[in-house]
């Protein structure tokens, strides 16, 4: 077969487009990792702390908070619509009210896979561990936040 100088330009641009559509196909496949962090610092830390410590008798820690594993299914409709009433951590009381997201006006609802990436941070840090399914899924957060009381 002759190649013609035109022609093979275009013979070495065809053949470059699997690797450049693999060099593509990279940002469909974003590391949201970091995610869950940056949202944990908008929407979370300024009251539970930037280590989730929490504020005394107020706020209750999220860092090795076993209420994070004893309601983990309950997370996604508490961080959406706010908690109100007692409720007990690591074995201490507090009764107080948490705005859910959706309510502030300085902040958008959640996306559900914003929520997922925020719950994953929460449940992998700080002495906290994912339940025995692994880390969340986009999927299941959505079907929670359908079984949501309410919806």
């Amino acid at each position: 077969m002759r190649y013609y100088p035109a022609a093979r330009a275009t013979a070495r641009w065809l053949q470059a487009l699997p690797l450049a559509g693999l060099l593509a196909l990279g940002g469909c496949f974003t590391n949201k990792g970091h995610q869950g962090e940056k949202l944990y610092g908008q929407h979370c830390a300024s009251c539970h702390g930037e280590q989730g410590q929490g504020l005394g008798q107020l706020v209750p820690p999220l860092a090795g908070a076993d209420y994070l594993a004893t309601h983990s299914a309950e997370l996604p409709c508490l961080i959406r619509r706010g908690l109100r009433g007692p409720i007990v951590v690591n074995g201490v009381g507090y009764d107080g009210w948490m705005l859910g997201v959706q309510d502030t006006a300085a902040h958008k609802k959640l996306s559900p896979a914003q929520l997922t990436n925020l719950l994953n941070y929460l449940e992998s840090h700080w002495g906290n561990h994912p339940g025995p399914g692994g880390p969340r899924t986009i999927a299941g957060t959505e079907a929670l936040l359908r079984a949501c009381p309410g919806q």
